[in-house]
């Protein structure tokens, strides 16, 4: 069964919204990625934070307040209407909710417990239902009123990826004729201390793919789509196929040879029935350390050893963790958009310098531009601790 996209819900530090994000992306704008200190001990890095006042949590959720279930509640306004129109079309209990997450609430956890040590009790505010990973699907069904399935998948890096094949999987059994499917991720000092304790960070802008790169950047985003059976309005897009695999090599170092992320990509393609010089343009993980980068570019190129344009946006958006998987399908659903009348691509933004011991890849360059006749299909690649890997396929629906 096809997986329509309807609708999407995006906040990061490009922007609020798929009109400002799709500006900001298409321009290779990094102006979101900004040094911050407070974060590391005696360490100024390089975050990509979403900037500005976020929605207040409705007073009879407050228990419920987080800075990720304000980012989450951002995307979901974006798309209210479309909301209550599937609320109206199908009822309440047909609509599911899938997130991803790898934070959750646990920002406001670490305040309380802080707190805690310093005063012998918790603050006021402080509740626990703020940092279970099933927190983001039980505030959006609360606010909503949604009484379809609603729950929280947390693999690392893959997590919404994941939301997004789960969320299909929903419909295809028939268990929900529409499900709000994504993920969000907030800025917390127990991320950033957690990947700077095993030196994956970079002080520096990230650089995917050069020989000069030294590690990630960390970035927050919440991502929503509008998931369902029915084709809408506007030119239709959908999720066409996915894979995912898990090689299990390490507990957070990727399989050096891409055989698993080779699989995921063989298996997105074999799901939605295409070769892969049928792909029109590859979101890679492109994390900027040392092992991924190298990993990723030996798996794309055996899949796609004609070559396929592709860039890593992280340095953009910083590696929003568990709301990655959706944010970079959202930058292939923003190329398909009949809104982007130029059928411009995220281009790569790096120093330009190639890494000789990698295989050579087709970069995206600002001037580069997506075939305007569909069908097109593009592909974006996540993968994430203990060998968790998935790649998705986002097309022009036939």
């Amino acid at each position: 069964m096809t997986a329509y996209l309807n609708a999407l819900g995006v906040i990061c530090a490009l922007g609020r919204g798929k009109h400002e994000v799709a500006r900001n992306l298409f321009a290779g704008d990094c102006s979101g990625m900004r040094s911050e200190s407070g974060w590391v001990t005696e360490r100024a890095l390089p975050v990509a934070a979403v900037q500005g006042a976020l929605p207040p949590i409705p007073s009879e959720l407050i228990e419920q307040a987080s800075r990720n279930n304000q980012l989450l509640l951002e995307a979901a306004l974006q798309i209210r209407e479309d909301i209550d129109q599937v609320i109206q079309t199908y009822g309440r209990g047909r609509i599911g909710i899938v997130l991803g997450t790898s934070t959750s609430g646990i920002e406001e956890a670490s305040r309380g417990l802080a707190h805690y040590i310093r005063e012998h009790e918790f603050p006021a505010e402080y509740n626990y239902q703020q940092q279970e990973l099933g927190a983001p699907a039980n505030f959006l069904a609360d606010w909503l009123q949604l009484s379809g399935p609603a729950y929280v998948i947390s693999t690392a890096c893959t997590s919404s990826a994941r939301a997004l094949m789960s969320a299909q999987r929903l419909l295809n059994l028939g268990v929900c004729d529409a499900v709000l499917c994504g993920g969000v991720d907030s800025l917390c000092k127990l991320t950033l201390n957690g990947f700077s304790a095993l030196e994956a960070v970079s002080e520096q802008r990230c650089n995917p793919f050069s020989v000069n790169r030294n590690g990630i950047n960390i970035g927050e985003a919440a991502v929503l789509f509008l998931m369902s059976k029915s084709a809408g309005d506007n030119p239709p897009i959908a999720l066409l196929g996915s894979g995912a695999s898990s090689d299990a090599h390490h507990i957070s170092a990727p399989e050096p040879s891409g055989r698993g992320a080779r699989q995921a990509m063989q298996k997105a393609l074999d799901g939605a029935h295409l070769q892969a010089d049928q792909i029109g343009y590859l979101n890679l993980h492109g994390t900027a350390t040392q092992h991924n980068d190298a990993m990723e570019s030996l798996a794309v190129a055996a899949v796609f050893p004609g070559g396929v344009p592709c860039s890593s946006t992280k340095p953009m958006t910083g590696h929003t963790l568990g709301a990655a998987g959706a944010l970079e399908a959202a930058f292939c659903w923003l190329s398909l958009s009949a809104d982007n009348r130029e059928h411009a691509l995220p281009p790569h933004v790096w120093d330009g310098q190639p890494d000789p011991e990698l295989p050579t890849l087709n970069w995206v360059t600002p001037t580069d531009r997506l075939a305007s006749i569909a069908p097109r299909y593009l592909m974006s690649n996540s993968f994430a601790f203990g060998g968790n890997n998935v790649s998705l396929i986002i097309g022009d629906a036939p």
